[in-house]
């Protein structure tokens, strides 16, 4: 909003009460990006029907739905996997049992690097990020008695990400499950790989090329499946500010937009299953803001930049996970509050979905008490603080909206210079979004160090921090962590050598090369990936497929 009076009647009013503040806080720092008060528009009717409309409406600023949380409350996700797919299984049970309404699924880095668990590459990494999954028969384990036709599934993948959807798709219709009732997403979205994780395997247009494959193909053929979920999370964690998430998400969001418009896809198919997935940090306020200028701003591109017509292809949905980065190994009860405030964020500011991370996290793997604990935390905001209520409950207040306008121009200036370099994927390949990040990141470390920005129990109000052990129960103080033991590696590794002596290996083999020729011939290789990992094939030769007809992308020197 261009222009908002300050409070008081008249410049008398507004300069008796500015001395008066200014005159209380003296020289101190105030406010952040937030000016000390901020007052309301000089037309506030105009500018409510222009920028802010009504929940439901374009440019959903609001929200995407009338009713919103009083008609149906967000998902309840907990991301989960660990050491085993037998041991994933039984933590999605306990977590059902609890009350979660989806599942999420984290994978270990060699599937999301498309690796076997027993590749020289894995050692000491399997099971310990996620779960590892290198075969039908370790999805089979992962998914054995959840219910695939009400539960929805979530899958933070995406290199590899035709592969484990087609092993997700192969266990669904061995239960009775039809790809087309099968519901849920997958992240799919290789781009911010480049930027902020790391967890790419090919060249940037190849994967794309694989990306889009994954989206006509469940297009076709999985009416209820979100084929994309474009991440602004790693980039948010890896350093990125409130309105660099928001623009560096959408840039992204975007050149999927075009690749899918070269493939020949009607954008208003595509884009109403095409969805987000954005951090919720400790600025509460502008978190809250920042949600809602992605709304706005994204149904302005789609609008104006697309064409598209259907009002669902403009509504921008999103899962929210609270951040990470945020996490505290020192006093790590504090965490608690810490992803309360997160969670509360994004709940006041429209997401569709949310997870809420444990406690224990900055010192390992979730235990079933603290997921437990984690879960709580949602289900204590949807059924206790009465925000659900009401259908965006800060809308209109001055500040909420200050800072929604601020984040979505700061956001629309990196959109302008991301177009200039000629589009997201080569504004990646230069280096100009890591690098961009790599500045803040760097901003933010100093500040910490100087104690200009201050982290309770960090840098300030330390005297909480005893000596502790990781395992209390070997004695002394401490948060008790989830362990992945070397056994179960070797367990996993057994089961990978195992899967690959019982099967057909003929059969496996026919089904890998018709693969090889479809990819070298450019068509849609999901039909084939399927075929493969029916046949047998393991993760990481689907993957080996690619490697020799792509290539891999060396790391990037961003940095």
């Amino acid at each position: 909003m261009a222009s908002r009076r300050r409070p008081g009647k008249g410049s008398s009013g507004r300069s008796r009460w500015e001395a008066d503040a200014r005159s209380a806080i003296g020289d101190r720092v105030a406010g952040g990006r937030l000016p000390l008060l901020v007052g309301p528009p000089d037309d506030p009717d105009a500018q409510f029907l222009e920028r802010i409309g009504f929940p439901g409406t374009s440019p959903y600023t609001r929200g995407i739905q009338p009713t919103m949380y009083r008609g149906r409350l967000w998902t309840f996700r907990q991301y989960s996997g660990f050491g085993s797919a037998a041991a994933t299984n039984r933590r999605f049970h306990f977590l059902l049992k609890g009350g979660q309404t989806g599942l999420s699924v984290a994978f270990d880095l060699p599937t999301q690097n498309g690796y076997d668990s027993d590749h020289p590459r894995a050692a000491g990494e399997v099971g310990r990020v996620g779960v590892p999954i290198s075969s039908l028969g370790d999805m089979r384990t992962l998914f054995h008695g959840l219910p695939l036709d009400r539960a929805t599934v979530s899958m933070t993948i995406n290199a590899t990400a035709p592969i484990l959807t087609a092993l997700l798709v192969a266990v669904a219709e061995e239960n009775g499950v039809p790809r087309t009732r099968l519901g849920g997403t997958v992240q799919n979205d290789v781009l911010k790989e480049y930027v902020a994780r790391g967890t790419y395997i090919y060249p940037p247009e190849a994967s794309i090329r694989l990306t889009v494959d994954l989206i006509e193909f469940a297009t076709r053929e999985m009416p209820q499946w979100n084929y994309i979920s474009v991440s602004g999370y790693h980039m948010r964690e890896a350093g990125a500010t409130a309105a660099q998430e928001v623009a560096f998400t959408l840039a992204n969001g975007m050149a999927y937009v075009r690749a899918v418009q070269e493939r020949g896809l009607d954008l208003d198919e595509f884009l109403p299953r095409l969805s987000f997935f954005f951090s919720s940090d400790r600025n509460f306020l502008e978190e809250i803001a920042k949600f809602r200028a992605a709304r706005r701003l994204w149904a302005h591109i789609v609008g104006e930049t697309f064409g598209a017509k259907n009002a669902r292809s403009k509504q921008l949905r999103f899962h929210t996970q609270t951040a990470g980065s945020s996490l505290t190994a020192q006093q790590p009860e504090l965490n608690v509050v810490r992803t309360t405030l997160e969670a509360l964020a994004a709940v006041l500011g429209g997401t569709q979905s949310l997870h809420t991370n444990a406690l224990d996290e900055a010192l390992g793997l979730p235990t079933e008490q603290s997921a437990r604990l984690a879960l709580r935390t949602q289900q204590i905001l949807a059924e206790e603080s009465g925000v659900s209520n009401t259908v965006d409950p800060l809308g209109g207040a001055y500040e909420i909206e200050y800072l929604t306008d601020q984040i979505e121009r700061e956001a629309k200036e990196y959109l302008g210079r991301i177009d200039d370099l000629g589009g997201a994927l080569r504004a990646i390949e230069r280096g100009f979004l890591a690098s961009e990040i790599a500045r803040e990141a760097y901003r933010t470390a100093q500040a910490r160090e100087q104690r200009r920005e201050t982290v309770v129990g960090v840098n300030d109000y330390t005297d909480g921090n005893p000596e502790f052990t990781l395992f209390p129960e070997a004695g002394g103080r401490g948060v008790a962590t989830q362990r992945i033991t070397p056994a179960e590696e070797r367990r996993q590794v057994r089961a990978v050598r195992h899967w690959r002596a019982e099967r057909d290996a003929r059969r496996t083999s026919a089904a890998l090369e018709r693969l090889e020729r479809t990819t070298r011939e450019g068509a849609n290789v999901m039909p084939d990936v399927l075929a493969s990992v029916v046949a047998g094939a393991t993760l990481g030769e689907v993957a080996d497929v690619w490697r020799r007809l792509f290539g891999e992308q060396p790391p990037s020197t961003a940095f």
